[in-house]
């Protein structure tokens, strides 16, 4: 299974954020979870603080056939119709994944542009929504 894993802006920053909200894995910690949680998995990971750079991603998955994409947006996940327009294009299943329990957090965080183009979202479980992602996916096969 090929799989694009996406992550949005500050997720590099991930072990120098607010721990309450993002845990102290780094996402490269959370990228060899994956890896063992899906050692036949084709795993394609990417990071951007840019929206244009996630939606060329998004499109590439597109143009690439990959089976799924792993999608945890961020901040974009409150802002961008673009990344909702381009995953919309996307036929393989779309994950959504967040560290925090977005929807209980601000009121700006309710607002969300990417999940009724999603498949499924995990969140509120720190790195175990990613882990979580993966399994499902293991599962659907």
């Amino acid at each position: 299974m090929k799989v694009l894993v996406l992550n949005g802006p500050n997720l590099n920053m991930l072990g120098k954020r607010p721990k309450e909200h993002y845990g102290t894995k780094t996402l490269d910690e959370i990228y060899d979870l994956m890896k063992d949680c899906a050692p036949n998995f084709d795993f394609i990971f990417y990071q951007s603080n840019y929206e244009g750079d996630l939606v060329t991603k998004i499109q590439e998955a597109v143009l690439n056939q990959y089976d799924s994409i792993i999608l945890n947006p961020a901040a974009y996940t409150h802002t961008s119709v673009a990344i909702h327009d381009a995953l919309e294009m996307f036929t393989g299943v779309k994950i959504e994944v967040h560290l925090s329990r977005v929807d209980e957090r601000e009121d700006f965080r309710k607002i969300n542009y990417v999940r009724d183009v999603c498949d499924k979202t995990f969140s509120g479980g720190l790195h175990m929504s990613y882990v979580d992602a993966v399994m499902y996916l293991k599962n659907k096969q």
